[in-house]
């Protein structure tokens, strides 16, 4: 560190490592470490804690070959490092650690190649004396990474070099040699006339992987072209673990897949359509979730797709297991990996679904299975083939694809009493029941003042909603103005809507919960004094949902008044804490992947239109007034709710108008800022791991932003 370099020591400390810091607070320092086998995902969780217990995340960045980083300024009082696993399934190994003191110089020349403008400002603002303020900026310039092309990622995140082949080698001999046979994978692949050279390389891509323990299991569905029969028996005569029979008569992809399966003989088997690839690290990566966790039922990754030349394009970086996801849209797809008895006690896949067959395993498979036993790999190991006359089934009839993704879900809908219809671009939408009487919806709304505001939420819920029972309970933090008495005057002989006032600070945690209290609905629906009302449906979507009873909490989709995107559910992890998905798209977009016309499970949805159970809220112990009274309330309470059990839900099918903080104002004053930097500081020391593991949000995408890009 500095000119003079020194060693010391880390220390276990359970699963974690800790390196003492002492009297390096205040230093500008760059941290690199190396995980070795992390393929550039983070597994580590870094933190600084001072001499105050106050804990600091410092959020590394991939640099590629399992390299990370991190530069800043660290805590004053700094007292120790902490490298803690993100998750216990996920060990790292540390390989090298080195921090490194940075002059003024160099931070300014790193800061200026990432962020020139923002890097000028800080020398600016440093040259005129105001110390703080160009600190903060250059901080930004420091932490600036603009948006990565595929091509680029892929050169430095997804290419294998020699030394990586040699170290997934050495590790598969020393599963080998331990005496416990590594899992055999059997690749099930249905065959019909697909170009030659695309058959080809997608044999090839099964040759090639890096992981020696498979068969491939080929069913040729009656191909007509002649030449298909005779690249797979070429293939079949050179490599023992291919597998090939011939049925006499065309039965379409399930019938075909059936028939591989039977053939299987591994505890697992894959599925591979006869023209997409395997990545040649694929079933390698496969075999560690196997060994990791054997109790998995379902395995899946992330992919991307394939033109005629073999160039990727168009990846898709999915979240982990969202099971309301996959009512809508087959998210899962490729690749996907089951244990073979599993697959054979649901009877594969059913004739009559061709074009949503997988998505109809899927949903059969996780119907009633809990989410820790379904694996995402987030990682890039299937590759799709884009290119036309490839052949693909569920591309001859959209229509029927449609029809039976549809049919798949009203046979699971069913089971709760739920429907099942058709949602924008085709894709399926749930609808779950209403019970008669519809329960009485309390609609929690502090306040003060601004009463333009309050008249149009008030005028939405009472005339342009239809439910039929609503309760408003208007929190009054200390209205003065003539204007809001006269509003509530106005309502004073409705025996709908309440004024419970609560004069003093104005704390949005303490409010909803005096509100809550005074509540006497089974559902609660806490809402800003800024919402409007624009859909008469909205509160019957979200109180179906709410009532759900593995569903905690659900949120709305909210726009600002120019008809942009404000509120898509909430992403951990971003700008430290946590921030709003697709902020800013338009209103007719349907973002990353159907996103955002797709109802989903999120970490966390706004707390300006939030609706749960009352008991749930109770269960959890409501909004924490003591310690987080205006930011991040409403983030912190959803966790508490998923720490629960319970699932929280983001729908597409409520929208709202959101005139965001128009009555609160903006963190503007030296004051809303030290209580804004508290609570930033109480959720990374509640929450710190679960921050930077977003189950929802793919760890290979930036958390500058929640746009879903690299």
């Amino acid at each position: 560190m500095g000119a003079a370099t020194t060693r010391r020591r880390l220390v276990a400390d359970g699963l974690a490592l800790t390196l003492d810091l002492a009297g390096l607070g205040g230093a500008w320092v760059t941290i690199r470490f190396s995980d070795t086998g992390s393929g550039s995902l983070s597994r580590v969780l870094m933190t600084a804690l001072a001499t105050t217990r106050a804990v600091t995340s410092l959020p590394e960045e991939a640099e590629g070959d399992d390299s990370f980083s991190w530069t800043g300024r660290l805590p004053e009082g700094m007292r120790e490092l902490r490298l803690t696993p993100l998750a216990r399934e996920r060990p790292f190994r540390l390989r090298t650690l080195m921090i490194q003191r940075r002059s003024r110089i160099a931070l300014a020349v790193r800061a200026l190649r990432r962020d020139p403008v923002t890097a000028a400002r800080a020398l600016y603002w440093r040259s005129l004396g105001l110390k703080v303020r160009g600190r903060g900026l250059l901080l930004a310039a420091l932490h600036h990474r603009a948006k990565t092309g595929y091509g680029a990622w892929i050169a430095r995140f997804d290419t294998l070099t020699a030394a990586d082949r040699d170290r997934i080698g050495a590790e598969i001999a020393g599963w080998e040699a331990e005496g416990r046979a590594p899992p055999l994978i059997s690749v099930l692949m249905p065959v019909h006339d697909p170009a030659p050279r695309v058959l080809e390389a997608a044999l090839r891509s099964v040759r090639a992987q890096l992981y020696p323990h498979w068969e491939l299991c080929i069913v040729d569905d009656a191909s007509t072209d002649p030449a298909i029969p005779r690249l797979l028996a070429r293939h079949a005569a050179t490599e023992s673990r291919i597998r090939v029979i011939r049925r006499p008569q065309n039965g379409h992809i399930a019938r075909a897949t059936n028939d591989a399966l039977a053939l299987a003989t591994g505890s697992h088997v894959a599925f591979l359509d006869h023209d997409d690839e395997l990545a040649e690290s694929a079933l390698y990566h496969v075999a560690v979730a196997i060994r990791t966790d054997p109790e998995l039922v379902l395995i899946y990754s992330d992919e991307d797709k394939i033109d005629a030349r073999g160039r990727r394009f168009a990846p898709h970086f999915k979240s982990d297991f969202d099971r309301e996801l996959l009512y809508g849209q087959n998210y899962i797809n490729h690749l996907t990996v089951m244990p073979t008895a599993r697959v054979r006690e649901l009877g594969g896949l059913r004739p009559g679904f061709e074009g949503s067959q997988d998505h109809d395993l899927l949903l059969r498979a996780t119907a009633g299975v809990a989410p820790a036993r379904i694996g995402h790999i987030p990682r890039v190991l299937y590759h799709w083939r884009a290119a036309g006359g490839s052949g693909t089934f569920s591309d001859r009839a959209l229509a029927q694809s449609e029809a039976a993704r549809l049919r798949a879900l009203s046979e699971i809908a069913a089971r709760s009493g739920a429907t099942a219809a058709r949602g924008p671009h085709g894709f399926n939408r749930l609808v779950r029941p209403m019970p008669e009487p519809a329960p009485r919806v309390s609609v929690v709304i502090p306040t003060r003042d601004r009463a333009e505001l309050l008249e149009v939420v008030l005028e939405g819920l009472f005339r342009a909603t239809d439910y039929p029972d609503i309760e408003v309970v208007v929190v009054d933090n200390g209205s003065v103005e003539p204007r809001t008495r006269t509003l509530f005057a106005r309502y004073a002989a409705d025996p709908r809507l309440r004024i419970v006032a609560v004069p003093g600070a104005f704390n949005f945690s303490d409010l909803s919960n005096r509100g809550a209290a005074a509540a006497t609905g089974p559902v609660l629906l806490f809402l800003n004094n800024d919402v409007e009302i624009i859909e008469a449906g909205w509160l019957r979507e979200l109180v179906s949902i709410a009532l759900d009873p593995e569903i905690g909490a659900v949120g709305a989709k909210l726009l600002y008044p120019d008809g942009t995107l404000q509120h898509g559910g909430i992403v951990l992890g971003i700008g430290g804490v946590a921030g709003h998905s697709h902020l800013g798209l338009p209103d007719a977009d349907s973002g990353y992947f159907a996103r955002m016309v797709l109802a989903q499970e999120v970490s966390a949805v706004t707390g300006a239109c939030l609706a749960m159970r009352a008991s749930v809220f109770a269960e959890v112990g409501g909004f924490d007034g003591a310690r987080l009274a205006v930011a991040f309330n409403d983030v912190d309470l959803c966790l508490r709710v998923r720490a629960a059990g319970y699932r929280i839900v983001w729908t597409p099918y409520a929208r709202l108008v959101h005139h965001e903080s128009k009555s609160r104002g903006a963190e503007d004053t030296p004051e809303k800022r030290a209580r804004f930097e508290a609570e930033v500081r109480v959720m990374q020391e509640r929450w710190g791991p679960q921050l930077r593991a977003d189950p929802y949000y793919n760890p290979n995408l930036s958390r500058a932003a929640a746009h879903f890009r690299l």
